[in-house]
């Protein structure tokens, strides 16, 4: 068997390692000393005067953490990961905490990654503006194009990276509905390959860089009870877009993005909760590579390595049984999963899809806002990985 890729984020200086796993004192003591002084160690209030000074004011957290990743593509990483948790002045119980996520890393390969997620609502969520920023030079291993390529064709390449994808939605007909419009652009260049390798000899377009450039229409529904960790609720998010040349594009091409999850609360006595989730992702059109559907990654299909399968359409779904022991700070979760990438949707076949499953340890950083910093242990065929990162993967 191959080697397999374990990569690992710690965070909030390896908390798995440093906080005594005592459930007694857990129990008999909500916050230790220790932990209370750890938790504000890493959490700045960038509005505290203003909220001190006006109670109707939220109190806003930004809450940062040492960074440190391996993997045998980058070999070690340094950087900085944070949650930037915040509503707008005027924003009461009915607005949702909005939620950017940054993250920084540098390695000892010279490589860098600079990413923000974001979902912001504003005042009595008449809008919402979500979106991806992301600035890396990183590497990825490409086996050929399909769903059924051989460890044999493992090749790494290289290139750098720049995304930037803001949708802005408002509110209409209900209460959680969010329809609008965006635009995506993705640029590759410095493409590093191997001479005379797979990715040369495969030359599928856009190998050697290209630049998406186009108009999105989007629809979001969204009755979670809270973003980071919901309980209860429904997501439901659909996105279209047309990229052009005639808009700074290299390939002209249509993207559809699906993203549908529910969540049940089993037991609010005994923080259960089972969480569902469905993506479909289809790109039709004169696409480049980095366009393509890419399987695996740290959200869903854990356990395989990013790009391990790559094809135009990508269907995936998972279920997550995620438990909290009583009033303690520790939680636990199991996942199950499956999910395939294919030529065309309708082609898909049950005999080629693949399984994933895996367990997790969770400890809630923030209880106010039920964030967890969580480690999963994910597996697939013939391979495995570990994730270590903060807030639900779904």
């Amino acid at each position: 068997m191959r080697n397999q890729t374990i990569s690992l984020r710690l965070l909030v200086l390896i908390i798995f390692i440093v906080l005594p796993f005592n459930g007694q004192a857990q129990e008999q003591e909500e916050d230790s000393k220790f932990i209370k002084d750890l938790k504000e160690f890493f959490t700045f209030y960038p509005n505290l005067k203003a909220a001190e000074r006006d109670s109707t004011i939220y109190l806003q957290k930004f809450i940062a953490a040492p960074v440190v990743s391996y993997s045998p593509e980058t070999n070690f990483g340094l950087g900085v990961g944070a949650k930037y948790l915040f509503k707008f002045n005027g924003s009461g119980e009915e607005t949702r905490v909005s939620n950017m996520p940054i993250t920084a890393q540098y390695t000892l390969n010279s490589q860098f990654f600079l990413y923000s997620g974001f979902e912001i609502f504003t005042n009595q969520e008449k809008w919402v503006i979500e979106g991806n920023i992301l600035f890396q030079n990183y590497p990825l291993k490409y086996y050929g194009i399909g769903n059924n390529t051989p460890d044999s064709r493992e090749e790494r390449y290289d290139y750098t990276q720049f995304l930037f994808e803001p949708i802005f939605l408002k509110q209409m007909f209900t209460r959680y509905l969010f329809i609008g419009a965006g635009v995506r652009y993705n640029t590759i260049y410095g493409v590093d390959t191997v001479e005379g390798g797979a990715v040369e000899t495969d030359a599928v377009d856009g190998f050697d860089g290209s630049t998406s450039a186009g108009a999105e229409v989007a629809a979001l529904y969204d009755s979670r009870d809270i973003i980071l960790n919901a309980s209860e609720g429904w997501y439901l998010e659909f996105t279209h877009g047309e990229y052009f040349e005639a808009l700074g594009g290299t390939n002209k091409f249509n993207l559809t993005r699906v993203d549908l999850r529910h969540y049940l609360d089993l037991s609010p006595r005994n923080h259960d909760v089972l969480a569902f989730q469905f993506v479909g992702r289809a790109v039709r059109g004169d696409q480049p590579l980095s366009e393509y559907s890419f399987f695996g990654s740290s959200e869903i299909m854990r356990g395989y390595q990013e790009g391990r399968f790559i094809d135009r359409d990508l269907l995936a779904a998972q279920v997550e049984y995620r438990k909290r022991f009583g009033d303690s700070r520790w939680g636990a979760v199991a996942f199950l999963g499956a999910g395939d990438v294919y030529r065309n949707i309708d082609q898909a076949q049950f005999e080629t899809i693949k399984p994933n499953y895996g367990v997790g340890l969770r400890w809630m950083l923030d209880k106010s806002e039920n964030l967890n910093l969580r480690l999963d242990w994910g597996f697939g065929q013939g391979t495995n990985n570990l994730y270590l990162s903060i807030a639900e993967a779904f």
